[in-house]
């Protein structure tokens, strides 16, 4: 039995792979390119490509690395999303916004910034904000500047038993095992997770604070 004739060609009918290289794509497979953006008639105005940032960091729940904003944003690559992000820096501070980009956990994140923290911590909800008692934070301070450390080694530092402070830190995602020591009875080692760096403001663990302007009579926390 004969077949009409199609009106899109035989070249139409072909899988998407096996088209020569020239055949015209059917209109749902077809890229549409971002329109040309006319000139911006506001100088903080922000292109497609821009908006298309600052959306994504608006949006995400947790620091996006710059090949992740690439994906999610179309963009080239990782090289072009640190452009655009350095360029989204310098717009949000000449129109004097509230957000920055900050820089956390080797990601970025539009945050608000710290002079209006006394209002929003207001609209804070229960639970949301971190809470340690002194003791989880001094054992927490030695895992940071020690990693990767045993927990004799964290006991040795501070002097008492830390076991049960070590378990609250992991249940809240503050460390981690980091392997084993390769000493008698291969005891687990621990560091911090990326959550740390979140919860202090830091992008790397280079950017914490001088130890030995935080000692103060405290337990000796420096590196070894």
């Amino acid at each position: 039995m004969l077949r009409p004739p199609s009106r899109l060609g035989p070249a139409a009918l072909r899988p998407s792979h096996l088209r020569p290289g020239n055949a015209v794509l059917p209109l749902a497979l077809r890229h549409r390119p971002d329109p040309p953006a006319p000139p911006p008639a506001d100088p903080l105005a922000r292109d497609p490509k821009l908006a298309r940032v600052e959306t994504a960091l608006m949006a995400a729940d947790e620091p996006l690395t710059a090949r992740r904003l690439a994906d999610v944003c179309g963009l080239a690559d990782a090289a072009e999303a640190r452009a655009l992000v350095a360029r989204l820096t310098e717009l949000l501070d000449a129109d004097g916004s509230a957000f920055a980009v900050g820089e956390l956990a080797g990601g970025y994140q539009l945050l608000t910034r710290p002079a209006y923290h006394p209002w929003l911590v207001r609209l804070r909800r229960a639970g949301h904000e971190v809470r340690l008692a002194p003791a989880a934070l001094e054992t927490l301070a030695v895992v940071a500047y020690r990693q990767p450390v045993t927990r004799a080694e964290v006991e040795r530092v501070r002097g008492v038993g830390c076991g049960e402070l070590i378990r609250v830190l992991m249940e809240k995602g503050l460390v981690r095992t980091a392997g084993r020591d390769q000493s008698l009875g291969r005891p687990p080692l621990y560091a911090t997770t990326r959550q740390f760096l979140r919860a202090f403001g830091l992008n790397a663990l280079a950017d914490l604070p001088d130890a030995d302007a935080l000692r103060g009579g405290r337990p000796d926390v420096t590196p070894p």
